[in-house]
């Protein structure tokens, strides 16, 4: 694995940027949130009350940077100077306290838009340029792909041949950057007709973590999520150009919303000491990181928070999908209520005339609940799981709960290791202080666990390997977090952690007992003791994930581990060996695509099936396969095929429903009506590529799990009359012809 120092990895921070506490309380128990606020100056910021007695006050400590009024559950904190101030809100029994910083907001600066284009070779379109300071020059990396002019605020953009380039944009103070897509479609697309197209969306990892509020201490993750879509139209192909994608904040199932992140987290405070920028370079705003193409020097554009106005998706030509890489989300929504599921829409619409040719709704999964406090918060308690990670110069005991368990473990670190040479060395490396990292962080500059922990979770797709390679000598961090804490006990059972197996020991720290991260089909599915699946059925326990054998993020277990001819009923309870290694069967009709993203690996949200889509796009994300326990997630299949569950029904891609006896997923046959007269043709023992038919219908009448249908159905059966069947009937060659019982 590629690995970087911290110094060039900053400088990499430094191009991609250029181109772009939960605090737990009694049900009656004064509560505030969010303790952390950043706005604007002439802009206000709210603080939800909840749990207060009698009457609130609010009281600012600095009124000339900031004021503060409460009304209804609600205090409205303005913006009047640049500064910091801490707002008190009190009731009659108890006082919370609310830090904020007022930001003189930036002047406007240059402005491009849009800030990616897609269009075909022969074919001009504009960009727009706004806000201006003197002249303006516009140059493209490759003239041979795509030529660009400017005149009048107005930037014109021709494609000359297929490729990638990117266009700069440039006043006296600012420089923009646009990517464009050219691709070989000289003849126009066929004209428009809505309602013959099918948009799938979804997130690629079914749960993104971030360090809750609070990043002035260390960051594990930052705020970073990743939205992908496809759009087919219902002849079955997929368009890659001649349409624009968009996503926006909508309203979910239970009335949240959410459409802004800046509010909710101090992150754009602190994320410029965090990965090393000057406060020049740091990220407006609502803007997020973006990995892709960093580790060449050459990072994409970083994406908005969703918001009321429709943000764009980039066409990602080597994956086939739609994406908006990095968007800096977080689990509050815009009444300061949690929501790990926020819904945004994505929209497809034509290029040329701006007609809307479909739409969909899916949830970017976050959560904050990826938190060590259940035993390094400091506490009274006599709990020996606490106790254990009590450092010895005690707890720091801070009032602020968000940060006060990140200073315990960097307290603890530095006890453990501050006389290590390779600490040291370490230290001196990432630019922090030799004293140790408690000391560093309390002196303003917060701590990145990944400049000295390789980790694979930091992935620049575009060039297929990690951005934070660590520092040779230091475990991985996934391998250093589930090794050392194998041992460690829960502290409300006593039992070490690599012992559990059941889902509590891995949401003592990932998400969780509240965001109830593993949702999707396998967290109903029982094992072969008749337990419901848990994260160690698929993933292991902790020693077999921080294993040395696997790479954290790259060796996942894969569908086939699973699902395979070998299994019982075709369905194995354990994924992975004692090294945490994924098992390997001989059957692979529901097999990831090898070597993707890179040689060697297999992973489940690269794999791509039927038509070219993603295996994501019919059966959702990772941790939530269709059908899922949340409710929002399963809104997509029911708009696409009127029920919950994978997207198996041919018309909802197809119009005209495509005849069939192997070409469908999985080697699958057509269903419905027309199979009837055509299942004759089908070899009944299967080929090297596809199954028998017994492999999906069983032997008998009884059928099996992969027969069943998802929605009551009734089928012309020719001879054999017609056939009605209810939703979960499980389909056998019996079920017209004459046949064994089971």
């Amino acid at each position: 694995m590629n690995t970087f120092s911290p110094a060039p990895r900053f400088l990499l921070f430094l191009f991609m940027l250029l181109a772009v506490g939960n605090v737990s309380a009694d049900e009656n128990s004064l509560t505030i949130n969010p303790t952390v606020i950043s706005v604007n100056v002439g802009n206000t910021a709210n603080v939800t009350v909840t749990g207060y007695s009698g009457t609130v006050n609010v009281i600012s400590s600095n009124t000339s940077v900031t004021t503060a009024s409460y009304a209804k559950g609600i205090a409205t904190v303005k913006g009047l100077k640049a500064g910091t101030a801490k707002i008190t809100i009190k009731d009659r029994k108890k006082s919370k306290t609310v830090s904020v910083t007022v930001v003189k907001a930036s002047p406007v600066a240059l402005t491009v838009s849009p800030s990616f284009l897609s269009l075909s070779v022969g074919i001009s379109t504009s960009v727009a340029v706004t806000n201006a300071s003197g002249a303006v020059t516009v140059t493209s990396s490759d003239k041979s792909v795509a030529t660009v002019s400017y005149s009048n605020g107005t930037a014109k953009v021709k494609g000359i041949k297929a490729g990638s380039v990117m266009l700069t944009i440039k006043d006296n103070k600012t420089t923009r950057q646009v990517q464009v897509t050219v691709l070989n479609l000289p003849v126009p697309p066929p004209p428009v007709v809505v309602g013959n197209y099918t948009l799938l969306a979804w997130n690629d990892l079914g749960m993104h973590c971030m360090d809750g509020l609070d990043f002035s201490i260390f960051a594990i993750l930052p705020p970073y999520n990743t939205l992908h879509a496809q759009l087919k139209d219902k002849s079955g192909k997929l368009i890659s150009s001649g349409v624009t994608l968009t996503y926006e904040a909508v309203v979910d199932s239970t009335g949240s919303i959410n459409t802004n992140s800046y509010t909710k987290t101090n992150f754009w405070q602190w994320v410029s000491p965090l990965f090393g920028l000057p406060p020049a370079l740091t990220p407006k705003i609502d803007i997020g990181l973006n990995l892709d193409g960093l580790a060449s020097g050459t990072p994409a554009p970083g994406n908005e928070a969703p918001s009321l106005s429709p943000a764009p998706m980039t066409y990602n030509l080597a994956y086939k999908w739609f994406e908006a890489e990095g968007i800096p989300i977080t689990p509050f929504d815009d009444k300061g209520n949690k929501n790990f599921y926020p819904t945004v829409k994505v929209v497809a619409k034509d290029l040329l005339t701006g007609k809307e040719l479909a739409t969909t709704k899916t949830v970017l999964p976050v959560s904050d609940e990826m938190t060590c406090k259940a035993c390094h918060a400091s506490t009274t308690s006599t709990n020996p799981a606490e106790i254990a990670a009590k450092p010895l110069a005690g707890w720091v005991k801070d009032a602020d709960l968000g940060k006060d368990w990140k200073r315990n473990i960097l307290r603890l670190h530095d006890e453990r290791q501050l006389s290590s040479p390779l600490y040291q060395s370490a230290l001196i490396t990432s630019g922090y202080n030799t004293n140790g990292l408690l000391v560093t962080a309390d002196a303003g500059k917060p701590v990145l666990c990944a400049g000295c922990h390789a980790s694979n979770a930091y992935f620049d797709k575009q060039n297929k390997k990690t951005v934070m390679g660590g520092i040779a000598g230091i475990r991985p961090f996934t391998q250093a977090l589930h090794a050392k804490h194998a041992t460690a006990k829960d502290p409300t059972t006593q039992l070490i952690l690599d012992s559990s197996k059941d889902r509590t020991a891995c949401y003592l720290c990932h998400p969780g007992s509240a965001t109830q991260c593993l949702r999707g089909a396998m967290s109903k599915a029982l094992d072969t003791n008749g337990s419901l699946m848990s994260c160690q059925s698929c993933h292991g326990n902790l020693a077999a994930v921080g294993s040395s054998a696997r790479q954290g993020w790259y060796n996942e277990p894969t569908c086939e581990s699973c699902h395979n001819s070998a299994a019982s009923g075709k369905r194995a309870s354990t994924a992975v060996n004692a090294s945490g290694v994924a098992i390997v069967p001989s059957d692979h009709t529901f097999a990831t695509n090898a070597n993707v993203p890179v040689p060697g690996l297999n992973l489940y949200r690269f794999s791509t099936g039927h038509g070219g889509l993603q295996c994501e796009a019919c059966h959702g994300a990772t941790h939530a396969e269709y059908p899922s326990s949340h409710v929002d997630d399963n809104a997509q299949s029911i708009a696409v095929q009127g029920h919950s569950g994978t997207i198996a029904e041919c018309k909802a891609c197809h119009t005209i429903v495509p005849t069939t006896v192997d070409g469908g997923p999985h080697g699958m046959h057509t269903t419905g009506d027309a199979w009837v007269n055509r299942h004759e043709e089908a070899n009944k023992n299967g080929t090297a590529t596809t199954p028998s038919c017994a492999y999906c219908h069983g032997t008998t009448s009884a059928g099996t799990p992969l027969s069943a249908i998802k929605v009551e159905k009734t089928i012309n059966a020719g001879d054999f009359g017609t056939k009605k069947w209810s939703a979960g009937y499980q389909v056998s060659c019996y079920s017209c012809h004459n046949g064994p019982n089971p």
